[in-house]
């Protein structure tokens, strides 16, 4: 690219002397008609920087930005670019956009462009580029400037169309409308440009050309051009072309137009092509084998397409190019060795695509190929075997990115010479053995370092010097401890620290305050880290994140410093209240400091962080009510307070948010839910466990359309199932157990498509931490806290309560339903005869009921259930068997059903043959000593019963090791039922357990 612009502007120059002539020249005399149209000109601009302070004075000619003619005096030249370049990454950066924008802002030009321009008679160039015309529209007399032959006005924020006038400009050479802020400039048609013959550079890029069909047509009639920009331009379709007339284009950038299509074969009739960009169109196919033809082509960008051949061996054979992107596409197969024919590559991109096999060598070779190679990226494909060793001879390699693939065998030792490696990223493989000194040793450039999730042990001696400094530190379940690495201490410019599950057994080290202070983004969570959290200081390190939680961390909280955005000290041993301090001025966004010790009144100086987005207090010992200024807490969107002892009724205010998650459940809240009614956008609503009273609302049916989770058992809640529950459409899980419910089940139940569809993860992503909501439920007879599998949880209880009625047959249409708790009600009837179409489910509890008729033989069809209950109903005839019924063969599950017979109960259906008596091994002789036998069965039954009373009476009252119990669990019962759907084909690639 930086060749294609050096031949431009040597072309520009070699033809326009005059406009290489100084302003300072001394011969120069300004136009005095021209002094005041640029005066005029100032007047009608902003100028916040000072930037025009120049502009005084007779001699126009030696003001800053103005160039004249040393021959005729006029201004030939105007350049009042913004002289603080745009820096695209850190305006993307979400951290850093708002201070970066801020400082840019400062030094742009605002205003209107005043008509003055036109006495400028001689003017060729004109640069406005970066500044702020936000709210005018590109002045139409720009058209009569007609000795124009440069005119910039890329980034300048100007809206609306793109006055044709332009098209007047016969002279100009360079064009460049470019629109960063995207789409804020428009254009129906461009056929204007066909007639700016002289045209070599045109830059359109984020302009809207949607409806501008003529697009190409147009600017096929310019002979001349070299460089053209069109991305981001939605152009959509790419018309077809019988001949191309711009055949001297040296540089074509097409990128992000999602045109969806073949590659169009005539891009390949433009032999001169040294740049083509095509990323982020939707071309599909395979790149035609044509593309050879492009002998002169440098810099190929084909990125985020559907291109799913293997590498074809026209690619290869393109020995000039020095950058090669195919990322984010369906290639597949190896990758092939000729690779190695691509002698001048500096950037080699193949990320994210289903490339397989072995990772060639990739080493230069006596020829000196591949000795240029800057960048090798190969991450997220399905590569295996070890890398490479042949990699330590690319010298200038800066950065080397493996990670997502399932490479083995250890790192080798090769990589250490690498000493211009700046980025090392091998995550997520399958390596392992020790990472020693020497792998790291003549890294001296190195600043981001990724090893996380490998089978890696660190083995350094303690007082190990690294040769780098590290901003970026990601070591994720490599073993790094038991004590923490002193050689960390060394870093001084680390902004992102990531050792989560690293075997660390220690206590925070002093030195580890002074590093924290530096860093942005720390993760040392599920280690094993005691001791008392640091000593935080500021930092004046926009919105840092501290991540603590899963260790045994004890003490107090500590006061937080105003720029810590997300705190995270969750599943530790602290105590104490929560220190009150001055949130008004924190930009405290996530605070998670749930499975603590915390005592003490709900924080009510936390009303004041008005950032706040979640707020995680459960599992502690707060108590006392719920203050009234919760509700300033405008940005809340999740609140969780499970498990603690809070009363009262629910704050009023509490309806001025606009929560997506509130989880209340097992506190001691009392009176209706009158406060919630307008919390429209609630997705999970858990206020189970609480005291509170009156019918269940209508308005939950009516208004809250977005609920996927609703629980309110163990209240007091009386009346019959309002009808509208049946009217939201995502709702998964219904928990309405333990409370006074009457009436019959509404038979619109078949209306709750979220029990009935597939569902995929659903995470809350705050900011690259992962941090999803929790739900207790109670599946196959086991309480358990779902976490990251909630959005694989459907279920539907209705136990415990007094409903009438039978089982509504349409309720087999929930397909999707995991679990159906039915239990302790008055249900009667027969049990629908094709509940085996619910084939999702894992549990099914009917028991307690006045259930009749016989147990459908459809139930032995459901494949996955796991937890069965019958007992105590009216049922009648033989069990059922076979398949998953097998399995189950618990007889207590069948108990308090009379006319029950066959397996696994003891009585006989008519027509059995009658069961033999079983004899004891070894038979029964009168002499044999069986008199062990009947006092060891009778000790079975008082010793389960003594251990079962310890273990569960343990539980009962330690909450920390019921919880560990229940996670344990889930995470059992989580991964089973993910590997038998995997292999079913129905989880989606990348779900995370």
């Amino acid at each position: 690219m930086s060749t294609v612009v050096f031949l431009f502007f040597a072309l520009v120059f070699t033809q326009t002397p005059e406009l290489t002539v100084g302003a300072m020249h001394s011969t120069v005399k300004c136009i005095d008609k021209e002094r005041i149209a640029l005066t005029t000109f100032k007047q009608f601009l902003t100028d916040e920087s000072n930037r025009l302070s120049s502009w005084i004075g007779q001699e126009c000619c030696e003001w800053e930005g103005v160039t004249c003619s040393n021959k005729t005096s006029h201004v030939v030249k105007i350049d009042l670019h913004n002289p603080n370049v745009i820096d695209y990454a850190r305006f993307q950066d979400i951290v850093d956009h708002d201070e970066y924008a801020a400082i840019y802002s400062k030094t742009c030009l605002r205003g209107e462009i005043s008509p003055s321009l036109l006495d400028l008679k001689q003017l060729q160039y004109l640069d406005l580029s970066m500044n702020n015309f936000s709210g005018f529209e590109i002045p139409k007399f720009f058209g009569s400037l007609t000795y124009l032959r440069y005119l910039n006005l890329s980034a300048a924020r100007f809206e609306g169309k793109i006055p044709p006038h332009i098209g007047n400009l016969s002279h100009l050479e360079y064009l460049d409308l470019s629109d960063f802020w995207m789409n804020r400039l428009t254009s129906d048609s461009i056929h204007w440009i066909s007639r700016v013959s002289s045209l070599k550079h045109l830059g359109f890029s984020g302009v809207q050309l949607r409806e501008a069909e003529d697009w190409l047509v147009s600017i096929n009639m310019l002979p001349a051009l070299i460089e053209v920009n069109f991305s981001n331009t939605l152009v959509g379709s790419i018309p077809p072309l019988s001949n191309v007339n711009f055949t001297s284009l040296v540089s074509l950038d097409l990128q992000w137009n999602t045109i969806n299509s073949a590659i169009p074969r005539w891009l390949f009739n433009i032999s001169g092509l040294v740049e083509l960009r095509l990323d982020g169109n939707g071309f599909y196919g395979s790149i035609p084998q044509n593309l050879e033809k492009l002998v002169s082509l440098r810099v190929l960008g084909l990125s985020s397409n559907f291109l799913n051949s293997s590498m074809p061996d026209t690619l290869l054979n393109l020995s000039s190019l020095s950058y090669l992107d195919l990322s984010q596409n369906k290639f597949q197969g190896t990758i092939a060795d000729g690779i190695l024919n691509l002698c001048k590559l500096k950037f080699l991109d193949l990320t994210e695509n289903r490339f397989t096999g072995e990772i060639p060598d990739l080493g230069v070779n006596e020829d000196g190929c591949l000795q240029d190679l800057e960048y090798l990226r190969l991450s997220y494909n399905l590569l295996t075997g070890p890398i490479p060793g042949s990699l330590g001879t690319l010298l200038n390699l800066r950065e080397l990115d493996f990670q997502n693939n399932r490479l083995s065998g250890d790192i080798p030792l090769s990589l250490g010479l690498l000493s211009n490696l700046e980025k090392l990223d091998l995550s997520n493989n399958s390596l392992s053995g020790m990472v020693t000194e020497l792998h790291l040793a003549k890294l001296i450039n190195l600043i981001e370092l990724s090893l996380s999730l490998n089978d890696l042990f660190f083995n350094v001696s303690s007082d190990w010097i690294p040769p780098f400094q590290l901003h970026a530190i990601n070591l994720a379940s490599c073993t790094i401890g038991p004590r923490f690495p002193s050689w960390l201490r060394t870093q001084q410019n680390v902004t992102d620290l990531r050792m989560p599950r690293a075997s660390i057994t220690d206590t925070l080290p002093d030195w580890f305050e002074k590093l924290y202070s530096r860093v942005k983004y720390l993760d040392v969570s599920n280690n094993n880290i005691s001791g008392r959290l640091p000593q935080f200081q500021e930092a004046n390190n926009p919105e840092r994140r501290l991540i603590f939680h899963s260790n045994n961390i004890a003490g107090p909280l500590r006061p937080l410093p105003s720029d810590v955005y997300l705190f995270d000290v969750s599943n530790n041993a602290l105590s104490g209240g929560i220190p009150a301090q001055n949130a008004s001025n924190m930009k405290l966004g996530v605070l998670i400091l749930s499975n603590n010790r915390l005592t003490g009144l709900f924080p009510s100086f936390l009303c004041d962080a008005m950032s706040m987005t979640i707020l995680d207090l459960a599992n502690n010992q707060f108590h006392g009510s719920l203050p009234e200024c919760i509700g300033d807490m405008e940005n809340l969107s999740m609140l969780d307070l499970t498990n603690n002892t809070l009363h009262g009724e629910i704050p009023s205010s509490l309806s001025n948010l606009s929560l997506m998650s509130l989880h209340l459940n097992n506190n001691s809240f009392e009176g209706k839910l009158v406060s919630l009614e307008n919390m429209t956008f609630l997705s999970i609503l858990d206020v189970g466990r609480n005291s509170f009273t009156g019918t269940i609302p209508q308005w939950i049916g009516e208004r809250l359309q977005y609920l996927k989770f609703l629980s309110l058992q163990s209240n007091g809640f009386h009346g019959d199932i309002p009808q509208n529950l049946c009217q939201l459409p995502q709702l998964q899980l219904l928990n309405l157990a333990s409370n006074n419910i009457s009436g019959q089940i509404p038979k619109c139940i078949k209306n709750l498509t979220g029990m009935i569809e597939e569902h995929s993860a659903m995470e809350y992503l705050i900011l690259d931490v992962d941090y999803g909501g929790s739900i207790l439920e109670i599946v196959n007879g086991i309480e358990r806290r779902y976490t990251k599998t909630m959005p694989f949880l459907t279920s539907l209880d209705l136990s415990n309560n007094s409903i009438v009625g039978e089982i509504p047959h349409n309720i087999t249409k929930l397909i999707g339903l995991r679990n159906l708790d039915l239990a302790g009600n008055h249900l009667t009837g027969r049990i629908p005869d094709d509940i085996g179409a619910m084939q999702e489910l894992i549990s099914l509890d009917l028991s307690r009921n006045n259930l009749s008729g016989q147990i459908p033989s459809s139930l032995s069809s459901l494949n996955y259930l796991t937890h069965l209950n019958l007992s105590y109903n009216g049922l009648s005839g033989r069990i059922p068997t076979g398949n998953q019924l097998q399995v189950i063969e618990d007889p207590s599950i069948y108990v308090g059903n009379k006319g029950l017979c066959g397996a696994p109960v003891l009585k006989s259906c008519d027509g059995d043959a009658a069961v033999p008596p079983v004899q004891a091994s070894g038979g029964s002789d009168e002499d044999g000593d069986d008199s062990l036998f009947p006092w060891f069965y009778a000790g079975i039954g008082p010793g389960f019963l003594v251990g079962f009373l310890i273990v569960v009476g343990t539980l009962h009252f330690v909450k920390s090791w019921r919880y560990l119990l229940f996670d344990f669990v889930e995470s059992v019962v989580t991964t089973t039922c993910i590997q038998k759907r995997s292999q079913r084909g129905r989880i989606p690639q990348g779900i995370n357990e």
